[in-house]
């Protein structure tokens, strides 16, 4: 097949089933794994170059709807009739879901079968070391800082965060995504600090930009030296890269070695 993703996420779901060599082009924010970055670029994942996608006649485009905005590429494809599928995964459940359905749809469904059986068999075993914690760590996760971005509950992160032993302090929200205020940030005291922007390589994230933020100094992760600036691809882009940065922000919360290696690197 000739596959096209214009998602990042996609890209590595791609690749997790084995089919990288059938990818003809990508996004410009496809990164990994490294060898796709040498293939057409089509744009970034807002403004895909539909032009070029539909002269590369690709029987299947892998597009998404995680980032609001890319309801325009897909409006294209269906008006230009280019077979295509559509992910919006919120959970890690749907992660697994989309695996297997692009698996069916791209005839490794046995692959797919496993690739998911093993997903789920990690997720369980962080699930039974959080039941052992007894006192969960209050993480506020930034995923965009002006204005404030963090997930609510209905997100990966609010899941990941539990499976490693803490709580999200905005899981309190019934959305996947909260734009909300520093000030309210501030008023709920989290223990960590995990600021991971989209899109934003972790290099470019600088730590004397937060500390100009009104009662910086004042937060209990701050006087305790928890603020962690992390890689956007290990918990930004929902694919099953989410389990490395589970083991990540494991070893961070409790200085303790991974449960098992849980993706290919």
């Amino acid at each position: 097949m000739r596959l096209i993703s214009i998602c990042p996420s996609n890209t590595e779901l791609v690749d997790y089933l084995g089919l990288t060599e059938q990818l003809v082009a990508v996004d410009d924010f496809s990164d990994w794994p490294k060898r796709v970055q040498m293939l057409p670029k089509l744009g970034p994942d807002l403004s895909i170059n539909m032009d070029m996608v539909e002269e590369l006649k690709p029987d299947l485009v892998i597009a998404s709807l995680s980032v609001p905005g890319m309801e325009k590429n897909i409006a294209e494809l269906k008006r230009r009739n280019i077979p295509h599928v559509t992910y919006n995964p919120q959970t890690l459940e749907d992660i697994g879901n989309d695996l297997l359905d692009l698996g069916r749809r791209t005839g490794v469904e046995k692959r797919a079968q496993q690739l998911v059986t093993q997903y789920k068999q990690s997720l369980k075993e962080y699930a039974a070391f959080a039941e052992t914690v007894t006192e969960k760590k209050k993480l506020y996760w930034e995923w965009w800082p002006k204005p404030v971005f963090t997930p609510g509950k209905l997100n990966w992160l609010t899941e990941i965060s539990q499976l490693a032993g803490g709580e999200n302090v905005f899981a309190d929200v019934e959305l996947a995504s909260i734009q909300t205020t520093w000030e309210d940030v501030v008023s709920r005291d989290p223990d960590v600090l995990c600021i991971a922007w989209v899109g934003v390589r972790q290099t470019k994230v600088k730590r004397s930009v937060l500390e100009k933020r009104p009662n910086w100094h004042e937060l209990r992760a701050v006087q305790n030296n928890k603020v962690h600036i992390l890689e956007e691809h290990l918990f930004c882009r929902p694919s099953p890269r989410l389990l490395d940065g589970l083991k990540k922000l494991h070893r961070l919360l409790w200085n303790e070695q991974p449960l098992q290696s849980s993706t290919k690197s």
